[in-house]
């Protein structure tokens, strides 16, 4: 990878990816369930996290690109288009139907060795809830009521020894995630949810390395090798062999931002010709949202070192227990704390703190932009 870097300012590179992440229009993908499947498929897929303290981070994630969003569009394409499924990326996230076949392999992995997690789970109490299943239809741990419970061995863990054979098999990919009801997930035996005539053939090593680069150039604009293999450090020496490939044939070009010489970035020729402009639009985004979540990218280019404050002592916390950036153009202006009243259906703001000084019109944009945001957390 010889060739001279192409050199950009970090304004370029935050435009860049801004306009990847689809946060430089205001319905880039129209609304309605079609508008959900496209966001993913563009993004690659979207995080599902179990805290609850406002809307569960896969469905804010899709409203800041999709302001039509509603949750049942998610549902439609988890439980009866099938079009996504569930599975684990850097975190258990929503993923295009149509990119199973890069997740085989691993499924495969979790079937050859289960691991020290899931030791305690036997062959004969796989092939027992595969029978059940099968006889009983898909099932949610709820609708397991014989099981012998046992004590807890960690905060998240469950009494009931059946969620544990059903999380083994999620992860080996025998059963897939057919519904979900806020956090209760409803099991099915994976043949039969997707209807396969023949299961997805498993994609190579060489594949998913491609896979991962082109996932990350379509949802990233500029990319570098933390960023491609965020929280997947083995994925690294493939991927940058595909770079290295692609760099000699012309399709990468390396690229440096100025003033960080020690780091290395790469985008398409067609996108680093782009060189979008971004409009002040608002957008209030989840902590972990797919701009916010790669958090060293985010400080070096937006100058913002969000840190997800709900695991920190109170007392040494700076933005709240569960702050969510504001942008504002390719900005982060504030950081606002909420959380929702249920009993009283409202939206708290619990702290609210600026990054940076806003005049009058830009205060305004964002009380509107957080009154469209609690209409959408209260169901309105």
């Amino acid at each position: 990878m010889s060739k001279t870097p192409l050199t950009l300012t970090k304004a370029q590179a935050r435009a860049l990816w801004m306009r990847a992440q689809r946060l430089d229009d205001t319905a880039p993908f129209g609304s309605g369930p079609e508008a959900a499947h496209a966001a993913i498929a563009h993004l690659g897929y979207v995080q599902i996290d179990t805290i609850n303290v406002i809307e569960r981070c896969h469905h804010h994630i899709l409203y800041a690109r999709i302001p039509a969003y509603r949750r049942d569009d998610l549902d439609q394409l988890q439980a009866r288009d099938k079009s996504v499924f569930e599975y684990w990326t850097h975190a258990l996230s929503y993923v295009p139907s149509a990119d199973l076949r890069y997740f085989v392999p691993a499924m495969k992995a979790w079937r050859a060795n289960p691991s020290a997690w899931f030791g305690t789970v036997s062959k004969a109490e796989v092939a027992a809830m595969t029978r059940r299943l099968e006889a009983q239809g898909p099932l949610s741990i709820r609708d397991i009521d014989d099981d012998e419970l046992v004590d807890k061995t960690h905060p998240w863990a469950s009494r009931k020894p059946s969620k544990r054979v059903l999380q083994l098999m999620f992860y080996q990919g025998l059963v897939a995630i057919a519904a979900r009801d806020g956090m209760l997930k409803t099991y099915d035996l994976a043949d039969r949810h997707f209807g396969w005539e023949t299961r997805p053939r498993p994609a190579t090593a060489r594949q998913i390395s491609a896979y991962l680069l082109d996932r990350a150039l379509r949802s990233q604009g500029l990319v570098s090798l933390d960023s491609i293999c965020h929280l997947n450090a083995k994925a690294k020496p493939g991927v940058r062999e595909v770079i290295e490939a692609r760099v000699r044939r012309g399709q990468l070009v390396p690229v440096r931002i100025a003033g960080e010489d020690k780091l290395a970035f790469w985008g398409d020729p067609e996108t680093l010709a782009a060189q979008p402009e971004i409009a002040d639009r608002v957008h209030i985004l989840s902590p972990f949202d797919p701009l916010i979540i790669l958090r060293k990218r985010l400080k070096l280019l937006f100058g913002y070192d969000h840190v997800f404050e709900a695991y920190i002592p109170q007392a040494k916390r700076q933005f709240g227990y569960f702050a969510l950036p504001v942008l504002v153009g390719d900005r982060v202006v504030a950081a606002i704390d909420l959380k929702t009243d249920r009993v009283a259906n409202r939206l708290l703001t619990q702290q609210w703190t600026w990054i940076e000084d806003v005049g009058s019109q830009t205060r305004a944009a964002i009380d509107a932009a957080l009154d469209r945001f609690s209409a959408f957390q209260l169901g309105r």
